[in-house]
């Protein structure tokens, strides 16, 4: 018991109370904190995370006043999602130019650089449509 109040006098508290018969006693003791340690107790550790997380919250532009608020903010999110369906499109879609030109270079390697110049007009393509689907999901989250 010296051992651990000389490491500290909040240990020592704590150590004790585990130790005492008495509820009270266990009780005020460990209501009874310092306000210079750095453990928190429920109370305040929990209105931190509620203010934290309402803080994260409001910083996105999620919170609504209001029930009819409250659905158009969803809608933006879920059409702001679904927008986002468009870049598994230019991913498919690049990854078809790009076979496409390994295919054509294996059957003939002589036409690999005009092959090539080919495949990357269709990366340009494939891609535009992925950042089309990209700007519409901002435009939706962001703008209206």
């Amino acid at each position: 018991m010296v051992a651990i109040a000389r490491i500290s006098g909040a240990a020592a508290r704590v150590a004790r109370s585990a130790g005492a018969t008495n509820a009270r006693f266990a009780s005020t003791q460990a209501r009874a904190a310092p306000k210079n340690t750095l453990v928190m107790n429920n109370t305040l550790r929990n209105a931190f995370k509620n203010n934290a997380g309402r803080q994260i919250i409001q910083s996105r532009g999620i919170v609504a006043e209001s029930t009819a608020a409250a659905m158009v903010a969803a809608a933006k999110i879920q059409g702001a999602g679904l927008a986002t369906i468009g870049l598994a499109g230019a991913g498919v879609g690049i990854g078809t130019v790009f076979g496409a030109l390994i295919q054509g270079v294996a059957r003939n390697p002589s036409l690999r650089g005009q092959l090539f110049q080919y495949a990357v007009l269709g990366f340009a393509f494939a891609e535009a449509t992925g950042l089309f689907a990209l700007m519409m999901s901002f435009l939706l989250l962001y703008v209206a």
